[in-house]
């Protein structure tokens, strides 16, 4: 028997599925802007060698990475951030660029309350840092630079950097920005050190494509803030130049490099993320 539907039924109705569209509207709106994006998880990998020397096998390298501060990302975050970075007990720390979001945007007096959060990172190996291409253009090279230091961190400008253990050693390279400024990646790893485990910082993940044919092992990047909003069945709506193919996670090239790509921390260009939580990143090597 066929069942009409009264004006009060179908108005009741109505008006219960427009208010769960608007809640559930509101809802998603919310969890993008104020939830997911100060979500911090901390994602493990293991990177396997016969490269590595035995004094570096669990040897833990944390990398942080764009976190753009002064778009949404507040100095508050940072403190949490900085906690985090230090629970882990790493050996090493790099960041790969992008610390702010727009330099001459940020106070002295902002800038003096990243100095003293990034000051009290530590680690028995150094911490190292990267240029990415927010940090670039106008003063905010020199200014960043200034910030880095004062903070203790120590910038690889197309520079190598020898890490050793007892008579054992890996090297540490970075690149300067691919995008904005003058990378050169021939001069990092001589004949000498071709053999050796060497770890390549560089912020935009896609140039792995042109030196997958140096002696790299290891590859650390940031910059594409892993699509930092992913729509099911459509895919990474946020991808930057030279962050579009190898947008997040763990990439095999040619018979040696092992590149990693990190979601990040901050947000740019949108303030939301969406199934793509902001991370820190622990890598441990493992002899092979």
């Amino acid at each position: 028997m066929t069942r009409f539907m009264t004006r009060r039924s179908f108005l009741k109705r109505a008006t219960i599925g427009t208010l769960g569209t608007v809640a559930t509207v509101y809802g998603g709106y919310y969890y993008a802007h104020d939830v997911e994006p100060f979500w911090l998880k901390v994602q493990n990998n293991d990177v396997r060698s016969h490269r590595i020397p035995s004094s570096f096998n669990n040897f833990k390298i944390v990398q942080f990475t764009d976190t753009h501060i002064g778009f949404q990302y507040r100095n508050k975050d940072l403190k949490k951030l900085v906690n985090a970075i230090q629970n882990q007990q790493p050996d090493l720390i790099v960041f790969t660029g992008d610390l702010t979001d727009d330099p001459s945007l940020i106070s002295s007096d902002k800038y003096r309350e990243i100095i003293d959060q990034l000051s009290r990172l530590e680690a028995p190996f150094g911490k190292f840092w990267i240029y990415g291409n927010h940090d670039h253009g106008g003063y905010g090279t020199t200014t960043i630079l200034n910030v880095m230091n004062d903070s203790g961190f120590k910038l690889l400008k197309n520079d190598t950097e020898q890490i050793e253990i007892e008579n054992d050693y890996i090297n540490l390279s970075g690149l300067d920005d691919i995008l904005l400024g003058n990378p050169r990646p021939d001069q990092l790893i001589n004949d000498e050190n071709e053999g050796s485990f060497n770890v390549l910082l560089c912020h935009e993940p896609d140039y792995a494509d042109d030196i997958v044919h140096l002696p790299f092992d290891l590859q650390l990047s940031g910059h594409s803030h892993g699509g930092q909003v992913q729509i099911p069945f459509y895919g990474y709506v946020v991808t930057p130049a030279l962050g579009q193919k190898y947008v997040e996670g763990k990439h095999t090239l040619g018979d040696r490099l092992q590149l990693f790509t990190s979601r990040g921390v901050g947000t740019t260009r949108l303030p939301f993320r969406f199934l793509c939580r902001p991370e820190i990143n622990v890598y441990n090597l493992k002899q092979a």
